[in-house]
């Protein structure tokens, strides 16, 4: 029995050592925990949760790692805990659980994870706006992403090392050397900062050489006056570069240290004793990260003081002289600071504030945010996107004054579009390259599809400027960055002898990259065939402009103002009916009707000239004509008093004589030169009748090529070319230098050949064996009508029809002792 009770005994006292030794060491976590000394805690967590029975403790501590992690940045082992966390639906007694997570998930990467943890901690706490903001921050990472500034960014491998580097600031007022805070190796002090579990921190050195290199980073002063065996960083200077002002971390054992802003005198290489800045709080209190207004009267810096809104935020002090100390520090405001953590900021030409936050809407970790001042205000922050900020820590910005956007800024991303990083936190220089554009094209023809050398193009800008080229030899233009200018819109009006002129324009209003602007032109040339108006009609005997047909003259007008040199013919036609003096007289006046109406709406009268044709020129129609779904009129008829009183009904004869009751214009030539309007001009009324000239002989010319092969000047949809008849051919062909010649010369077109025309005519050529439809070839009064004609490469020269296709031109015999082609 005595055995038993003593064995008992022994138990007992067994197990009060156990939990005593276990209730001491995770005493000692959460006093180095609540010390900030979170490396040497976790360690303790971990020995003291494998010693814990109870559930509900092993959550706490396994809580409380997962903070020691996501403090010391550690977010892959800080998202594993958090997630441990929720299998155990700890996050129903700590809510915090499911937001941390959630955070922890977006530095990661993970935002569709992500998404569903903030939705269940937004059911949680819907009264909490780190939820909302948590989730819209997600579902703009694509928007971010997608849609990057205009920084372009390079690591300064030469300065960093492997381990932390951060917080630079200029060192010298030519910006060419830096003050950086760094962890590496040959830092003071032989203990590690029982924060992070790394070395101690000191003020580094580096400038740029001769070379234009980075030099190897130095200690900023060796004799301990402002590198000591703690934690110095967030170096400032002030616009003079007299004074240094930093931050100092203590690192007393078993107590909690706080972290103070100091300054020094800088007297060429060397640095008085540094004098602490009474700017609140007390021993504990972390004060960091100066930044001074130009004139050192106003001093911004991070303080995690009692009555602020989160973790740390910003405050901000101010002083009436240099030599008068800092006055109580007011903290900046909610609208810079949050729930979370703001801290490094950055005070910009006294107006715009940088800071580093994870509590607003951002990437992830800590984003770069900006503010400007307005009225005494600071604006609600914006985040200043991709590429500066990434789902890791960003932070401790700075700007060259001299330069319009450059600086350095710092980061603990692997890599930044491709560029690793060296080490932990690195330090990346940013600059924004002015913006450059340029505008160029070619210029082509709309028949052909081939490049038009020598066209003009004029550009216009908004801001006064006028600058004219011409095309090259493959018909391309461009302007340079000195002439197309950012935050400038312009006028583009091209033009070419022969050609209707096009415009159009371009902006660089808003656009905030730089960019090569292309904008190509085709040119319509003008037609040596008058161009029938559309749907101006008239009644019978009438020549008044109907209001429904005045819409129709609005293509003309427009492109009478985009062509201001063009004169052109109004031509007007009757139909077949009443005398021949009255028709001319009618439709001279129906011609009139329309150049008045042009001269009410602003167009030169110089420019225009009426003429009335009467009934003497009848009209061929160009398409198919239908009633009914019935077919009229085929395309090719020329609408002859004959032919309409040969029509069968009174429906379609009446149909046919509208058509020939038309309005026409050609151009005449294209040398006017522009004047100024007069508000009151004198409308011409002269009646100029063309008459027919007498007809000549059916015959033409005959000519005979090397081979013996007769041949006649012809017109091919009114371009003139030999033509020659060939017995072996059993289809017309044509030599790719003639085709090209009618090409050019607006004889075909692009439409007229089978295929892809982007195919058929590329690179300023056309394709060996490429088809394309003659509409009319005409020889005198004879002519055919859609020839299909072969390309041939082979052919050095010439156009050449087969004897079947030639005879349906007409029947016809040669006179060799004349030279002549006699058509019967």
């Amino acid at each position: 029995m005595m055995k038993k009770k003593n064995f008992l005994l022994g138990f007992v006292l067994l197990f009060s050592v156990s939990i005593f030794a276990q209730r001491n060491i995770t005493l000692s976590a959460d006093m180095d925990f609540e010390d900030q000394k979170y490396a040497t805690a976790v360690d303790k967590y971990k020995k003291a949760y494998s010693k814990v029975k109870d559930r509900g403790e092993k959550n706490r501590i396994r809580f409380q790692m997962a903070e020691c992690y996501r403090y010391m940045n550690n977010t892959k082992r800080a998202e594993a805990t958090y997630k441990s966390l929720i299998r155990t639906k700890y996050y129903k007694e700590k809510p915090d659980v499911l937001l941390h997570y959630a955070n922890m998930l977006k530095a990661n990467q993970k935002y569709d994870d992500a998404i569903l943890q903030f939705e269940e901690y937004i059911k949680l706490k819907p009264g909490d706006p780190r939820g909302p903001d948590g989730l819209k921050s997600c579902q703009m990472q694509k928007e971010w992403v997608d849609h990057p500034t205009n920084h372009q960014i390079a690591n300064l491998r030469q300065v960093n090392s492997r381990e932390d580097d951060f917080s630079p600031c200029y060192a010298t007022d030519n910006y060419n050397a830096l003050i950086f805070t760094s962890n590496r190796e040959g830092s003071t002090g032989k203990d590690s900062d029982e924060w992070t579990g790394q070395n101690f921190t000191d003020l580094f050195f580096t400038r740029i050489d001769r070379k234009g290199e980075w030099s190897t980073p130095d200690m900023l002063e060796s004799e301990e006056t402002i590198n000591t065996e703690t934690n110095e960083g967030a170096p400032m200077m002030n616009s003079s570069f007299t004074t240094l002002y930093f931050t100092r971390c203590g690192n007393e054992k078993q107590r909690k240290s706080g972290c103070h802003i100091y300054k020094s005198k800088k007297t060429g290489r060397t640095y008085s004793d540094p004098e602490i800045l009474d700017l609140g709080g007390d021993s504990t209190s972390k004060i960091l990260h100066p930044t001074l207004s130009d004139d050192e009267l106003t001093i911004i810096f991070t303080a995690d003081f009692t009555q602020g809104y989160g973790g740390t935020d910003i405050y901000y002090a101010t002083r009436k002289n240099k030599s008068d100390e800092f006055g109580r520090p007011k903290n900046i405001g909610p609208v810079i600071n949050t729930p979370e953590n703001e801290g490094f900021p950055f005070l910009r030409s006294d107006t715009i504030l940088y800071f580093a936050s994870n509590g607003h809407i951002g990437m992830g970790g800590l984003d770069i945010f900006r503010s400007t001042k307005s009225d005494k205000e600071w604006d609600i922050p914006i985040n200043i996107g991709s590429p500066m900020n990434s789902n890791t820590d960003d932070f401790a910005i700075i700007f060259n004054p001299n330069a319009e956007e450059e600086g350095f800024f710092c980061s603990n991303r692997k890599e930044i579009d491709n560029i690793r990083a060296k080490g932990g936190d690195d330090i990346w220089y940013f600059i924004v390259p002015p913006l450059e554009f340029t505008l160029s094209g070619v210029v082509k023809d709309d028949r052909t599809l081939q490049y038009i050398q020598d066209a003009e193009v004029r550009m216009v800008g908004s801001d006064g400027s006028s600058i004219v080229i011409k095309t090259n030899l493959i018909g391309r233009y461009e302007f340079g960055k000195n002439q197309f200018l950012p935050k400038t819109t312009y006028d583009l009006l091209v033009s070419k002898e022969n050609y209707f002129s096009e415009n159009g324009s371009e902006t660089t209003v808003g656009v905030e990259r730089s960019k090569d602007f292309t904008h190509d032109f085709i040119l319509v040339p003008i037609p040596k065939k008058p161009i029938v108006l559309p749907e101006i009609l008239y009644d019978l005997a009438k020549w008044d402009l109907k209001p429904q047909y005045q819409d129709s003259l609005q293509g003309l007008i427009k492109t009478l103002d985009e062509n201001p040199t063009l004169v052109i013919e109004l031509a007007s036609h009757t139909d077949i009916r009443d005398t021949e003096e009255r028709n001319d007289i009618l439709s001279q006046k129906r011609a009139q009707s329309v150049v008045d109406y042009l001269i009410l709406r602003g167009i030169d009268p110089d420019r225009l000239v009426a003429k009335g044709y009467g009934e003497r020129a009848n009209r061929e129609v160009y398409r198919n004509y239908y009633m009914n779904q019935v077919l009229v009129l085929d395309s090719g008829t020329v609408l002859s008093e004959e032919y309409i009183n040969s029509l069968p009904t009174t429906e379609i004869k009446e149909f046919a004589h509208q058509l020939n009751r038309r309005t026409e214009f050609s151009v005449l030539r294209n040398d006017f030169v522009p004047k100024q309007k007069i508000a009151d001009v004198t409308i011409p009324k002269k009646i100029d009748i063309i008459v027919n000239p007498d007809e000549e002989l059916n015959s033409v010319p005959l000519k005979v090529d090397k081979e013996g092969r007769y041949g006649v000047r012809c017109e091919v949809n009114g371009y003139s070319i030999d033509v020659y008849i060939d017995p072996r051919l059993n289809k017309p062909v044509i030599s790719l230098e003639d085709a090209l010649n009618l090409l050019r010369d607006g004889a075909i077109g692009k439409d007229d050949f089978a295929g892809d025309p982007n195919v058929v005519l590329a690179n300023s050529s056309i394709l060996d064996k490429a088809v394309f439809l003659i509409e009319e070839l005409k020889i005198e009064k004879n002519y055919i009508t859609m020839i299909e004609v072969t390309v041939l490469h082979k052919l050095e020269k010439g156009f050449y029809l087969d004897e079947a296709t030639f005879s349906l031109i007409g029947d016809y015999r040669i006179d060799e002792e004349n030279k002549k082609m006699i058509f019967e």
